[in-house]
């Protein structure tokens, strides 16, 4: 992730209003109400939008991004809904998560480059508990499909970037699998995310 891929996002979030709204996506909220409040980590979390509904429900949120500009938004929603969420900057390299420090991971469109993303992935499961839960909604690899019928839908161009069942099988491979399916959706998360969607929905426990 050079200088570049943060320059982007940077760009994106000091855009006027919320890149992808200020609610939490869909799936995430309606997953992690299922679970008693804890720790939570949540990898690429731009404006903020999901660590502010966490906060809310009483989870303990650490968030962090390449984004500044992101970080900004976060904590503007944050003081906006009265909570206190912990925003770092940088990459994953630049943080100092312990392990098993972490109840739960929401991994919410967090598209890392091709090179890293697995390890990335084996990364987040050191950093959480045995017991503890993954959240995951990403675009698959045949959202590039979706791409070309529609840009406003968003997701990365580089099928290296989206993801497949069995990547994540690979990844998490230590994990009881509730959910793992490819679905298509109907997207309504601000003005980047808009409109039908090719994606990976994955719930497990770290056994």
């Amino acid at each position: 992730m050079n200088d570049a891929w943060t320059e982007r996002w940077n760009s994106r979030y000091s855009e006027e209003g919320f890149a992808y709204g200020t609610e939490p996506n869909y799936y995430f909220k309606t997953q992690l109400e299922k679970f008693p409040p804890g720790k939570l980590l949540l990898p690429a979390e731009g404006e903020g939008r999901n660590a502010v509904f966490a906060a809310r429900l009483g989870w303990k949120v650490t968030a962090f991004d390449i984004s500044a500009e992101g970080k900004n938004k976060a904590l503007q929603l944050a003081a906006q809904n009265n909570v206190s969420i912990d925003y770092q900057i940088g990459k994953l390299e630049d943080m100092h998560f312990r392990a098993e420090q972490f109840d739960a991971i929401g991994l919410i469109y967090a598209h890392f480059p091709p090179a890293i993303k697995s390890s990335y992935h084996k990364a987040f499961d050191h950093f959480l508990r045995p017991g503890g839960m993954i959240i995951f909604e990403a675009f698959s690899k045949k959202h590039i499909e979706y791409i070309a019928r529609n840009e406003k839908v968003g997701g990365p161009k580089d099928i290296g970037s989206l993801f497949s069942i069995e990547e994540l099988k690979a990844d998490f491979a230590n994990y009881e699998i509730l959910e793992l399916a490819e679905t298509e959706l109907e997207l309504k998360e601000g003005k980047y995310h808009d409109g039908l969607a090719s994606v990976i929905r994955f719930i497990g426990r770290k056994k």
